[in-house]
């Protein structure tokens, strides 16, 4: 058995990275979806800032759509984002979350997105500051699940 103290703990994700087609379509399909800044972009990439984290964007794929593999995105208005994604025409997939939403985007990744209200991920006040964000709160039940694992005040 491997003793603890020679495993390195897992913060967090810095980036996820998709395949896409053609970097300027991606960024107007996924301006279509998001707000966002823009951190940088060359001829193959382009980089998307989410706060603290980002997405990358590299034109070129090198496999088929997959409806099993995907990523979650936490946004502060889904309805917003179900709406793009119908006007877009996007594939909508079937949620395994009773208020979820999964598609595909053009380019066939699946993309999860969820509120930020309802579940345990959280950014730091300073994070949704930075993102004109303050003003969101986390659902009683969120704020329980986190101050179970000690990762919030308790709840009201």
């Amino acid at each position: 058995m491997t003793d603890q103290t020679d495993k390195a703990v897992a913060i967090g994700i810095n980036h996820v990275a998709l395949e896409v087609g053609d970097i300027d379509e991606a960024l107007e399909f996924y301006g279509e979806l998001f707000e966002f800044e823009l951190r940088g972009k060359k001829e193959t990439m382009a980089f998307i800032d989410l706060g603290d984290q980002f997405i990358a964007l590299s034109a070129g794929r090198s496999q088929e759509a997959d409806t099993k593999r995907h990523f979650g995105m936490v946004v502060d208005d889904r309805e917003a984002v179900r709406k793009a994604v119908k006007r877009l025409g996007c594939k909508i997939l079937e949620s395994p979350f009773p208020n979820g939403l999964d598609f595909l985007d053009p380019w066939g990744n699946h993309l999860q997105i969820v509120e930020y209200a309802p579940i345990q991920f959280t950014k730091s006040a300073d994070v949704l500051r930075g993102m004109g964000l303050r003003h969101l709160e986390k659902t009683e039940e969120a704020r329980r699940e986190l101050a179970k694992k000690g990762m919030g005040p308790e709840p009201d």
